[in-house]
C-alpha cells in the first residue's frame, strides 16, 4: 500500500500533522485508537467517512517513518 494516496500534511490543517486526506483526523489519533484496543471495525463504525484503506494507510505511514529512524547511543561514562 502506498500511504501517500491517503495521508497528507498541510501546515493549515492541525499545524501540519499527517492526516487522512480530506479530514482533520490525524494518523497519530488513529494509531492511538488502535493502541487503546479499538479494532478497525470500531474505527470505521465511529468514523463512517473513513475506509479500511485509510486505517491501513496510517499503519503503513507509521511503519515507513519508523523504518527510516536511526538511534545512536552515546557511550556511558
Amino acid at each position: 500500500m502506498d500511504w501517500r494516496n491517503r495521508i497528507t500534511s498541510d501546515p493549515e490543517v492541525l499545524t501540519g500533522k499527517p492526516v487522512i486526506s480530506g479530514t482533520r483526523l490525524s494518523v497519530e489519533h488513529v494509531l492511538g485508537l488502535l493502541e487503546n484496543g479499538w479494532s478497525e471495525t470500531d474505527i470505521l463504525e465511529s468514523y463512517p467517512h473513513l475506509e479500511s484503506e485509510d486505517v491501513r494507510a496510517c499503519l503503513a505511514y507509521a511503519r515507513e517513518v519508523l523504518s527510516e529512524e536511526r538511534l545512536y547511543h552515546a557511550p556511558q561514562s
